[in-house]
């Protein structure tokens, strides 16, 4: 049976969605993010609404339950990105059900209006699954490894994909 992914844009007044999918992401995969769980589930509501002025945040979700996150920055970035996706992560019941392919078509949908031309983002590269994930949307390597500056002698692979 298919199941239907539905993606939005978490606004101001469902912070705590995207408090709970962040805390999430961390005590799933610490490994993968810059931040730390300990210090983020101690962050006070003002500081996930500071987050939520700076950055757009979206959340995919499967028969009412929130199954994945991801935020977009608006920047101008290496390789001509003028976004970068950030924070990507899918709980792992749902992952390989076309969760973060979903996402990247709603990013598309909404992209042409709010001049989102060319998506960037960064992914540690020795995680070949989250690699490959971003392959199959359409995201390509480029450039050389990055050492990380949340976590010197880390390093990350820039990819790029242009709006469809």
């Amino acid at each position: 049976m298919t199941r239907i992914v539905e993606v939005s844009e978490l606004m101001p007044s469902e912070w705590e969605r995207l408090r709970s999918l962040r805390l999430q992401s961390l005590a799933d995969s610490p490994h993968a993010y810059g931040g730390s769980y300990d210090v983020e589930a101690e962050l006070a509501q003002d500081a996930w609404l500071e987050r939520m002025a700076k950055v757009k945040f979206f959340a995919a979700s499967i028969d009412g339950n929130d199954c994945a996150i991801m935020s977009v920055e608006e920047l101008d970035g290496d390789f001509g990105a003028n976004i970068w996706l950030g924070g990507c992560w899918v709980n792992p019941d749902v992952r390989g059900s076309g969760v973060m392919k979903a996402m990247i078509e709603f990013i598309d949908s909404v992209a042409n209006d709010r001049g989102w031309l060319c998506q960037g983002l960064g992914v540690w590269h020795d995680n070949h699954s989250a690699i490959a994930a971003y392959e199959r949307v359409g995201f390509e390597r480029k450039g050389d490894l990055q050492e990380s500056t949340r976590k010197p002698g880390l390093f990350f692979q820039r990819m790029i994909r242009y709006t469809k």
